[in-house]
C-alpha cells in the first residue's frame, strides 16, 4: 500500500496535490501535518478533498520529532511510504529568525523524522531561488553559495543543502518551481502573490491617467501553473528513476517580466503601458510598509525585475518524456489568471464598498 504524509496543509500547493493525487488514485491514505490551531479547518477541507481516506495529524514541525503524540507518530512509522515536505515561510519579507526556524530548523526535523521510515520517496519541495543574485543560466544540480535577495531564499538554500546530506540514506527527489500561478485551464488560485502583487498594484492606481513599467522589462520572469507543478510532483515521486536528483520545474519557455506586465495590464485595465519607473525608485516609494499592505504587494518582489536568470530543466524534461505533462505557457493562459482575479478580487472589493 502507498500511504503518504504531506506537511504545509492547507497551503495552496498541498490542497492542489491531494486533489490530483485522489483524482488520479495514486494513495491509499494521507496523512497532513497541521498546526493544532488549524486543525478543525484543515479537517473540513481534507475531508472534502480525500473524504474517508485522509487524516489530519497535529504537530509542529519547528519540534524535535514534529511534536506528534508518540503513540501516532509509531503508528505513521510503519505505514508511511512517501513523505511531501512542503511546509515552509514563503513571504519575501520575512526576518531571518523565523525564516531559520521553520524553513532550516523545520526541514531539518522533517528529514530526520523520514530517516526512521522505509520510503520509497522523500519529496521536497525548494525553490527555482535558491540561485539568489546569480544572473544568466542556472542548471538543475547547481547549489553554490552566493548572496541572495532575501531571507526567504537564503533559508530556502540551507535547507536543500541539508536535504541533500541525506540523499545517500534515502531516496530523495528535490523539486525547485518557478514563481506559481493559478490553474493554466480555469486560472483557479488561492494565493495573490508573486505575479498577482501586479494585479493588485494596477487595481489600486486605476485611477491615475497612465501605468507606467517598472524597468526595461527584458527579465525573463519564471512562472509555473500549479496544474503542471503538481502533475510533475506527482509523476516523478512515484519514479524510481527519479531519485537522487534535483528538478527545476519552470516553463523551458519563460515570458519576459515586460510581456507579462503588458498582458495583465491589457486583461485586467485594457490600458498599454506609458513611461517606466526604474525598479529602485519604485522599491524606494514602497518604503512604507503601509504603503505596501494598500497596494497589496511587497518591496522585496521588485528585486525579481532586476536579475535576469534562465532555470535549465533538461533533468524535468528528460524525466517527463513520454508521460504526457507539459508546461503551459503563461502568454496563452495568462488571460485566464487575470479574469479569475477579476471575479474573486474585484467582487470582493465591491461587497467592501457596497
Amino acid at each position: 500500500m502507498k500511504k503518504c504524509f504531506i506537511t504545509g496543509f492547507p497551503g495552496f500547493i498541498s490542497r492542489e496535490l491531494i486533489k490530483e493525487a485522489v483524482q488520479q488514485n495514486l494513495f491509499d491514505y494521507y496523512y497532513v501535518l497541521v498546526l493544532p490551531e488549524f486543525a478543525e479547518r484543515a479537517d473540513k477541507e481534507l475531508n472534502l478533498l480525500a473524504g474517508g481516506k485522509a487524516e489530519v495529524v497535529t504537530g509542529d514541525i519547528t519540534k524535535e520529532g514534529l511534536n506528534i503524540n508518540p503513540g501516532i507518530l509509531k503508528g505513521l512509522e510503519q505505514e508511511v511510504t512517501h513523505v511531501f515536505h512542503l511546509a515552509a515561510i514563503y513571504d519575501l519579507g520575512v526576518d531571518e529568525e523565523f525564516a531559520k526556524k521553520v524553513n532550516v530548523t523545520g526541514t531539518e526535523n522533517v528529514i530526520e523524522w523520514a530517516l526512521t521510515l522505509n520510503l520509497k520517496c522523500f519529496t521536497y519541495f525548494s525553490t527555482a531561488y535558491v540561485s539568489g543574485k546569480r544572473t544568466g543560466e542556472v542548471f538543475e544540480e547547481d547549489l553554490e553559495e552566493h548572496s541572495f535577495k532575501n531571507h526567504y531564499e537564503s533559508t530556502k538554500y540551507m535547507a536543500e543543502k541539508l536535504v541533500r546530506t541525506r540523499m545517500n540514506k534515502m531516496p530523495v527527489v528535490i523539486i525547485r518551481p518557478g514563481i506559481v500561478t493559478g490553474n493554466s485551464k480555469t486560472g483557479e488560485t488561492s494565493k495573490f502573490d508573486g505575479p498577482y502583487y501586479m494585479l493588485n498594484m494596477f487595481s489600486k492606481l486605476k485611477f491615475l491617467p497612465a501605468t507606467p513599467r517598472i524597468g526595461k522589462g527584458n527579465v525573463l520572469f519564471n512562472t509555473v501553473p500549479v496544474d503542471f507543478l503538481v502533475s510533475a510532483v506527482l509523476y516523478l515521486s512515484l519514479r524510481k528513476e527519479a531519485a537522487g536528483h534535483t528538478f527545476h520545474v519552470t516553463d523551458p519557455n519563460p515570458g519576459t517580466i515586460g510581456e507579462l506586465y503588458d498582458l495583465f495590464l491589457k486583461e485586467l485595465l485594457n490600458r498599454k503601458a506609458k513611461g517606466s519607473i526604474p525598479p529602485g525608485a519604485a522599491k524606494l516609494g514602497l518604503s512604507s510598509k503601509a504603503v505596501c499592505n494598500w497596494l497589496g504587494t511587497r518591496k522585496e518582489a521588485l528585486d525579481y525585475f532586476q536579475y535576469d536568470v534562465r532555470y535549465d530543466c533538461s533533468n524535468l524534461l528528460h524525466h517527463l518524456e513520454g508521460s504526457g505533462i507539459d508546461c503551459p505557457n503563461i502568454r496563452e493562459y495568462g488571460h485566464k489568471l487575470v479574469h479569475y482575479y477579476k471575479e474573486t478580487q474585484f467582487a470582493k472589493e465591491e461587497k467592501i464598498h457596497a
